[in-house]
């Protein structure tokens, strides 16, 4: 969820989602000229999300986080800090947004400092123990001197399955199928050590593998339109919807995504909802063929030195599985 005032004023955890998503789906009804005179490509801020939870396997519970860019094009970079920070603490604790939560101890739970434009769900995950109960772990972020939280809880209502994900993202063109409750996730494996060292200037090489365990769901692709009323039309659903089927792309979660170039140029992990925008989510939902070894083989360049945190996202286009790669760019 949303918060930027009092906790009477929350929007609810599945309330989000859907209005961002009829913004989203009004945007590629509307043909580029329009699109770029109706939204605001930078001057908004980023607000975090709560998306919601479940139990996991062998005890205790996983809790889903994401964020909002409210912008098409601007972006954020906010170090872990006073203003990008977590918190544990009892219901109701940080409802005022005048107090200050941050604890050194507790701020980093492995969020992100690189925020990309528009909708980013389902991000990252935290683990909490079995006892965790009524409390809270609130993620709090600054962007343009506004501050926003959000809280996550175990509270019944955001109980969620692969099939909610699957839901919300739009996966398989917004598919209801019940087999999705039980979808399993692409195992995600990296080549080479998760902490790397390079040069400015010299290339590093990228490798994983990726496999879809139960092809579920299975691959396919819509018909590309052929005529401009068919690229414009009005979409069939309020939510942005991507096509099912293996992907993998690379993006930049810590450290300033301007100085990484990575060849070829990765397929963006965020819902832009453009025509041809290069998004699972970008009408005509043209998802890129996996090779046919399953290896996805890529290589990022730095121009500035300091310390990146890149993400593999892999993806059947319903339920997705991170892998990070910590970079040291040194001169």
């Amino acid at each position: 969820m949303i918060e930027s005032k009092t906790r009477g004023e929350r929007l609810s955890g599945r309330s989000l989602p859907i209005i961002i998503v009829v913004t989203l789906a009004l945007a590629v009804s509307l043909p580029a000229a329009s699109q770029e005179r109706r939204m605001s490509m930078s001057g908004e801020i980023t607000s975090p999300a709560y998306e919601g939870w479940w139990p996991n396997e062998g005890g205790g519970y996983k809790l889903f986080f994401g964020y909002m860019n409210s912008n098409w094009r601007e972006t954020f970079n906010v170090p872990i800090g006073q203003e990008n920070y977590f918190s544990e603490v009892g219901e109701g604790e940080l409802d005022d947004l005048e107090i200050d939560g941050y604890d050194f101890s507790q701020a980093d739970m492995g969020q992100p400092t690189h925020f990309y434009p528009r909708r980013n769900p389902f991000l990252f995950t935290i683990d909490v123990p079995e006892d965790f109960g009524d409390k809270e772990l609130v993620w709090t972020l600054k962007t343009r001197g506004t501050l926003a939280r959000a809280y996550g809880s175990l509270k019944p209502d955001y109980r969620i399955d692969p099939q909610v994900i699957s839901t919300e993202v739009g996966g398989a063109f917004g598919s209801l199928d019940d087999r999705l409750r039980d979808n399993i996730p692409p195992e995600l494996r990296l080549e080479g050590e998760a902490f790397r060292s390079v040069r400015v200037g010299e290339p590093l090489d990228l490798a994983v593998v990726v496999t879809d365990p139960d092809n579920l769901p299975a691959r396919s692709n819509r018909p590309l339109p052929r005529t401009p009323e068919q690229i414009y039309r009005p979409p069939a659903s309020i939510v942005a919807m991507s096509g099912p089927g293996t992907r993998f792309a690379w993006s930049v979660y810590r450290g300033p995504a301007d100085h990484a170039s990575f060849e070829p140029t990765q397929m963006k992990t965020y819902t832009d909802t453009r025509m041809y925008a290069n998004s699972a989510w970008s009408p005509p939902w043209i998802i890129p063929e996996p090779p046919e070894d399953d290896r996805w083989v890529a290589t990022v360049t730095f121009d500035e030195p300091g310390e990146y945190v890149l993400r593999g996202v892999a993806s059947d286009g319903s339920m997705f599985t991170y892998q990070n790669v910590t970079v040291e760019v040194t001169r």
